[in-house]
Formats: structure tokens, sequence, C-alpha cells
């Protein structure tokens, strides 16, 4: 993976509107095994290319919410990072995500509520440009009136 800036944790005290974090990632067939492994979603058009060839996507696809998981990653490793909480997080696939496509996901501050540690977030995943997923997140931040 790559991403723009070390793992870690930005508290509360230190987010400020329109920062944003990223990172990209290309989708394997392990990888998409493997969400299949972990999630029990064995869904045929994630993994037999010939039932996924009858489809509407023409092809194997690799799982929405693997895709959303990227969202996740930046938020728990990034921005805020260690010690976030999610607290909620709406999502819109707009478009597949294949085997071999690199994913850039991304999260940009849009709220900030210090006395009550919240952020939102929005966020986007995007293939080649095009954004393949939309949504937000609300999170509690950590702080360091807590460490």
């Amino acid at each position: 993976m790559l991403d723009n800036l070390p793992r870690g944790t930005i508290c509360i005290e230190d987010i400020e509107m329109g920062m944003s974090r990223h990172l990209r990632k290309t989708v394997t067939d392990e990888d998409i095994e493997m969400f299949a492994q972990i999630s029990t979603d064995r869904n045929p058009v994630h993994l037999d290319d010939d039932y996924a060839r009858d489809t509407i996507f023409e092809g194997r696809i690799a799982h929405g919410m693997l895709t959303a998981g990227l969202i996740s990653a930046v938020i728990g490793e990034q921005l805020p990072g260690h010690g976030t909480v999610y607290m909620g997080q709406s999502l819109k696939f707009l478009a597949p995500v294949r085997p071999g496509d690199t994913v850039y996901a991304e999260v940009k501050v849009v709220d900030i509520d210090v006395g009550k540690r919240r952020v939102k977030l929005d966020c986007h995943c995007a293939v080649d440009g095009k954004k393949v997923l939309i949504g937000e997140a609300m999170v509690l931040a950590p702080s360091r009136k807590f460490d």
C-alpha cells in the first residue's frame, strides 16, 4: 500500500478542516479470496470467472465492503488514526472494482466538534480517477487529554 503520510495518531486538538489522507492499493485475487473467507461472503460473482462472466458485470468483481475497508484503513491508520472509534458510515457504490484494479481511497475532514471529539469525514474511492465509492464517516477521534 502506498499512502501520503506515516501511520499513527492525529489527536482531535490537531485536526483541521480540509485535512485529508489517502492510500492506494491494488486489489488482488488473493485479497478477494481472503475477504471471502473472513466475511463468509462466497458469492460467485467474486470468486467464479464463468459465473461472473454471465452477470451485468461481465466478469469477477471485488466485494464492495473490501473496497470500503480501504476507507477504514485510512481512518484507522492515518486520519485520525490509532485510537479512532467509528460511529457511523454511509456508502454508495458507483462502479465495480475488479481484480488488478488499483484503488485510491481518500478521507477529508468536513466538520469537527472538538468538545465531543467528533470528526465528520467525506470519503471516496476511485479507480483510474473514476469514483467507485462515495460516502461519509463520523468518528470519535483520540485526544491528548486521555493519554
